[in-house]
């Protein structure tokens, strides 16, 4: 005799009415939390009124903390609805931006213009000014997704098991080439790079936000109109196509929305994984599979969780910061680990 276990959903509204106050006590979080010690009551006194306080006050909250938070509440949250698309797209878990190759092209393009910009790029750099580093990032994202894509494509099918093979060895040979890349760099590249290669959030600066902001805007505001078709892709690519949707272009629109987000991401922040792979596999569990309200709540929990996860770092080895990378790898690890044992046992 079998039992079937019933996985009870919560009611979305308390969920995201958590999410949302989540996401505003770390976003104060954020602005309190640091070397420089701002109370909580200066803070809202200073965003109330931006002549408040002493001119220390005003840089540190402004011009250094404003940015980070903003910043960093857009990466986690496009890189958590990124995960929650390609999740949708190929019907796996542990699809993520990361490890189909995403975020290890969008690395090494940026890389190459940070590095060869003066040199071998120097035409590429002047066309594009400066939008040379994340339009870079976001054509190596998207050739490498698509690579993978073309590697685990047959008679029209895609096979999650080879995309994910795939995207490994495409991330190593974008490590090789970032190695490579990495060790013509001089001392100031290389301080650069080294940032980058673990993720870090403590240059964000207004600039930053200026050159990526509005793609990674533009990747969540369009993402929720892949709702339906990926809750349609949820019970076949056959079903999808008898639906009406035109599987081929779903498959090609939805990996160039990850690619543009998670491409613009990667070009001002480094190398942050697990975010895409967490969030929305934990949100699934609490409101259920449906897009309709798993993609806005990644967003708001990714944000949440990338902008706490920094907070943590900076003051874990204070005085000196942790990169948010190392401190989303610790998190994020063990719980890939966890989810390939549950898979196997189920």
């Amino acid at each position: 005799m079998t039992t079937e276990a019933t996985v009870r959903r919560l009611p979305p509204a308390p969920v995201y009415a958590v999410l949302l106050l989540l996401s505003l006590a770390v976003a104060l979080l954020s602005l309190t939390s640091g070397a420089y010690p701002l109370p909580v009551r200066q803070v809202l006194a200073l965003l109330a009124n931006s002549n408040a306080g002493d001119t220390a006050a005003q840089m540190v909250l402004f011009d250094i903390r404003m940015p980070r938070l903003l910043l960093g509440f857009l990466t986690g949250a496009v890189l958590a609805v990124s995960g929650a698309i390609l999740q949708g797209l190929f019907r796996n878990p542990l699809a993520d931006p990361v490890l189909i190759g995403v975020s290890g092209g969008a690395a090494m393009a940026a890389v190459a213009v940070i590095v060869l910009g003066s040199t071998w790029l120097s035409g590429w750099t002047l066309f594009a000014g400066r939008w040379a580093i994340p339009v870079a990032a976001f054509l190596g994202a998207t050739g490498t997704t698509l690579l993978a894509w073309r590697i685990a494509s047959r008679s029209g099918q895609v096979s999650v098991a080879t995309l994910l093979l795939a995207g490994i060895a495409i991330n190593a040979i974008a490590a090789a080439i970032t190695g490579l890349l990495t060790f013509h760099a001089d001392d100031g590249e290389l301080r650069s790079l080294t940032f980058w290669n673990m993720g870090s959030l403590g240059q964000a600066r207004w600039d930053d936000l200026v050159v990526a902001g509005p793609w990674m805007l533009l990747a969540l505001v369009l993402a929720p109109w892949l709702a339906r078709p990926l809750d349609a892709f949820t019970m076949g690519e056959a079903v999808a196509g008898h639906l009406g949707y035109s599987v081929v272009w779903i498959k090609r629109g939805a990996i160039l929305l990850v690619a543009l987000g998670a491409g613009a991401a990667v070009a001002v922040t480094g190398l942050i994984g697990f975010v895409g792979l967490v969030v929305p596999h934990l949100l699934r569990q609490l409101v259920g599979a449906g897009h309709r309200l798993l993609l806005p709540g990644s967003a708001f929990a990714g944000g949440a969780l990338l902008v706490g996860a920094d907070c943590i770092a900076r003051v874990i080895v204070a005085p000196a910061e942790l990169p948010i990378g190392l401190m989303m790898a610790l998190l994020g690890g063990p719980f890939f680990l966890f989810l390939l044992m549950r898979m196997r046992v189920s």
